[in-house]
């Protein structure tokens, strides 16, 4: 039996659906500010706008970030689809790179094509998640279930790690026990390592020359330029010293200035910076002095961008 039309509708139907649209469309309003508020749409949006009105030397003096695509797109690490890629840093000593894995602990060598050259077990880590590269061979990791960070020697005869043969350092509690301490990275120009709390995201650095023990404690770095909805991992560009900001939640790769101010983002969503498909869970990202960037997604992926 036909549907009545509208047309025939009683006017007393014909109120009460032409009075819902309105409800249903300031639903939907609320909803997509909803969504743009917790995805820092907005805040992406002023940035883009600034972005376009950058002049071409403040460009060539910063990563800009929208000027890379992607040329290893989605990459699978063997035989770690169980292991949970948490991190990334780049060795230019050696010019390859190290992720750590977070569920199952172990370091692996990466080639800069994202080949696998070995792969050493960590021992008594309970949740690594944040790695960097120092100087000499040495390397910080820090541990998020323990709230600390060790600093730990790894040459060409490395085979394995014990965390007890090393010192650690108490990184305190965080806000959320469980969304800690996650990120870290070396920058060798203001000789500190950057520190990352996951949520709410803070930055902390700790002061050292990347070959001695630590002294100190870290301090709180301004970070309110971080709207983001989780820090996964950082990286630093050692051509300009600027701050990489990597967010799983927020599908975002953000660049922040010396003084934190943001430059550049780049959208890890599929169809953006040359990208087939959304990258999963962005947890690792690092730059080489060529300025190509590297990065990883849980559970095994590897990525590599390029500047055009």
């Amino acid at each position: 039996m036909p549907s009545p039309s509208s047309a025939s509708l009683p006017p007393s139907r014909k109120r009460r659906a032409f009075l819902r649209w309105p409800v249903l469309l300031g639903v939907a309003a609320v909803i997509g500010y909803g969504l743009s508020v917790a995805m820092h749409w907005d805040d992406r949006g002023l940035l883009w706008l600034k972005e376009r009105f950058e002049s071409s030397s403040e460009r060539k003096e910063s990563v800009w970030l929208p000027d890379y695509t992607v040329d290893i797109d989605a990459k699978v690490l063997p035989g770690m689809e169980d292991d949970e890629a948490s991190d990334l840093a780049y060795n230019r000593q050696t010019r390859t790179l190290f992720a750590v894995m977070g569920k199952n602990p172990f370091l692996v060598e990466l080639s800069l094509d994202g080949n696998v050259l070995r792969k050493m077990p960590l021992e008594g880590w309970e949740n690594p998640e944040g790695l960097a590269v120092l100087e000499d061979g040495w390397l910080a990791i820090v541990d998020e279930r323990a709230h600390d960070l060790t600093l730990v020697k790894v040459d060409a005869a490395t085979t394995s790690l014990k965390r007890d043969d090393y010192q650690r350092y108490d990184l305190g509690k965080s806000a959320k026990s469980n969304k800690g301490f996650e990120a870290i990275a070396w920058d060798p120009t203001r000789q500190r390592l950057v520190i990352g709390e996951e949520r709410p995201p803070k930055l902390f650095t700790w002061s050292t020359d990347g070959r001695s023990p630590l002294t100190g404690d870290k301090q709180p770095l301004a970070s309110d330029q971080l709207d983001l909805r989780n820090l996964s991992a950082l990286g630093v560009d050692p051509r300009t010293g600027h701050l990489l900001v990597l967010s799983a939640d927020s599908n975002m790769l953000l660049e922040l200035d010396e003084h934190g101010e943001q430059v550049s983002f780049m959208t890890l969503l599929g169809g953006f910076n040359g990208l087939e498909d959304r990258v999963p869970r962005a947890e690792g990202v690092a730059m080489d002095e060529q300025g190509t960037l590297y990065m990883v997604s849980e559970p095994d992926l590897f990525y590599r961008f390029k500047k055009h």
